[in-house]
């Protein structure tokens, strides 16, 4: 027996609060069961209460990201009005500056999520994703029409956003030009879902930005 008391409030709440602590500023390594116990001032016993064993604190732990992410990014969308393109950049954005703020936790989700997992991580990275396809078929609905497959679509966004924020994270671009970017890669998007008039030849949008970023 260590004498040390259960903790009085939400045990799991604050283990996972310790745990995205330790993630962000001594990475993944540093994560452990009876060092989290040490933090949260409880016994080593206590934290198998809610985790049988460290990989279900992972998991815990990412499908907490990709929640938290989801509700970011929902919020975002619901603050843009209802400009579909606006919305489009208000949730990249959002992805963005999570994945900048929050990147060891953004890089434990993926990992996690590639491995074996809880039923539970799988819904709350579906319930994030399917946000980013909701709204992509929002446009459809709202008079645009959709080249080619929409997974695809939404995949080359994501993909788009998830560069953005890895040329963030490594200093290769500052802040305005991940806004120039998440503005061209949305337009890119939007513009190719919008059906063209007979004869109308539109250049896509340039990334200057991330040219000048890169050199």
């Amino acid at each position: 027996m260590t004498g040390r008391p259960y903790h009085h409030g939400n045990l799991r709440t604050a283990l996972l609060a310790e745990a995205e602590r330790t993630l962000r500023d001594q990475g993944i390594d540093h994560l452990s069961l009876r060092d989290l116990a040490r933090q949260a001032g409880v016994s080593h016993a206590a934290p198998r209460r809610h985790f049988a064993d460290r990989q279900a604190l992972l998991d815990a732990l990412a499908e907490a990201g990709f929640l938290r992410l989801g509700d970011e990014v929902r919020a975002a969308i619901d603050a843009a009005g209802d400009d579909h393109e606006r919305q489009l950049r208000a949730a990249a954005a959002a992805y963005v500056r999570f994945a900048t703020q929050d990147a060891a936790l953004l890089d434990l989700m993926y990992v996690v999520k590639r491995g074996k997992h809880s039923p539970a991580l799988d819904d709350a990275f579906g319930r994030l994703f399917a946000t980013f396809d909701d709204l992509l078929r929002q446009g459809q609905q709202a008079g645009q029409r959709q080249l080619g497959d929409p997974d695809r679509v939404r995949l080359l966004l994501l993909a788009a956003i998830q560069g953005t924020a890895a040329l963030v994270t490594s200093g290769s671009i500052d802040a305005r030009q991940a806004d120039q970017l998440i503005a061209d890669t949305v337009a890119l998007c939007t513009h190719g879902l919008m059906p063209r008039a007979a004869g109308c030849s539109r250049p896509g949008p340039t990334l200057r930005a991330g040219r000048a970023g890169a050199r």
